[in-house]
């Protein structure tokens, strides 16, 4: 779309990083400041829930929503490039609690509404959140919505047995931590050079900073056992039907995290959600590469803006 490679070449706001204590726990955020805002977007990442990999993301959608809206990314604890937190594991409860205090501790005074923007088990997170605060959310998107454990999934049963397992988990986490002994420039490279092939430089640095960090992949690898757990049930569906008007979901074509079956059922169980299908190609890590991050930002512009008029 023409729209896209235009924004793609603009220079777009910067988002600014900062520090914060959450309930005496440190807290990455990001965010982009708008001069008279109308609405507020709070971003929940996933897991890894590094918000750093979603910068592209967050300045396209400044972007498109014509800089209007203030926003926000908050990251999931110890998530980060330093152990703040000592070797601390956190649970999803944990980090939904987390969430939740952010918004009574910084966002208690925004007089305008608040959106919510899910990115998988975000987008979980998302929908507590909104349990919890429905006086300040008025809409929640979530995008490659991890809601359900997908039983058809090989990758998501490997996935759950090694975190369940210390000792998987252990292994795993000391031996990608390990490639902090190579300089930053020959871990970019060997990120470029394989798992990271067709990603951004954004992405790239995110990988080199964050994820070769040991703690970082110990609470990577906590934090989805536990959701293995809390997901086993099925969503809420009576929940989800008493907000059906404030939810709208974006679904992958071949997503193990977000399969086209819950795509189905949403449409069955609370058929007033707005839900789409995206078939760009650009998988549930989109926020790895610009063209991802930029296609996915104008589909959640598009949404909010078709949900708050004033915006067009």
């Amino acid at each position: 779309m023409e729209s896209e490679k235009a924004l793609m070449n603009k220079a777009k706001r910067p988002v600014t990083s900062r520090l914060c204590r959450v309930s005496g726990l440190m807290t990455e955020i990001m965010e982009i400041q708008a001069e008279n805002p109308t609405l507020h977007v709070l971003f929940i990442p996933g897991n890894p829930g590094v918000v750093s990999f979603y910068n592209d993301f967050l300045e396209s959608l400044h972007e498109f929503l014509d800089g209007n809206a203030s926003i926000t990314a908050i990251g999931q604890i110890s998530h980060t490039s330093k152990d703040w937190e000592s070797g601390r594991l956190f649970s999803l409860q944990q980090q939904i609690d987390h969430k939740i205090e952010f918004i009574r501790q910084e966002l208690e005074s925004v007089k305008v509404p608040i959106v919510l923007v899910g990115h998988s088990i975000g987008s979980y997170i998302s929908l507590e959140i909104l349990g919890k605060c429905s006086e300040k959310v008025v809409y929640c998107i979530g995008l490659y919505p991890f809601l359900t454990l997908n039983q058809q999934s090989t990758k998501q049963s490997l996935i759950g047995k090694l975190a369940a397992s210390s000792v998987l988990s252990t292994t795993a986490s000391f031996l990608i931590a390990s490639l902090r002994l190579l300089p930053m420039w020959a871990a970019r490279r060997l990120v470029s050079n394989s798992i990271g092939a067709s990603w951004s430089d954004t992405a790239v640095q995110a990988t080199c900073t964050h994820l070769r960090q040991y703690h970082t992949m110990r609470n990577v690898l906590y934090m989805a056992m536990t959701e293995f757990r809390e997901l086993a049930a099925e969503p809420d569906w009576d929940f989800m039907r008493e907000n059906q008007s404030k939810l709208a979901f974006l679904f992958g074509i071949d997503d193990h995290w977000g399969p086209l079956q819950l795509f189905e059922e949403i449409s069955k169980q609370a058929p007033g959600t707005s839900i789409s299908i995206e078939r760009e190609g650009h998988t549930h890590g989109f926020c790895c590469t610009v063209a991802g991050s930029v296609w996915v930002a104008q589909h959640v512009a598009t949404l909010i803006k078709n949900r708050f008029s004033h915006l067009q």
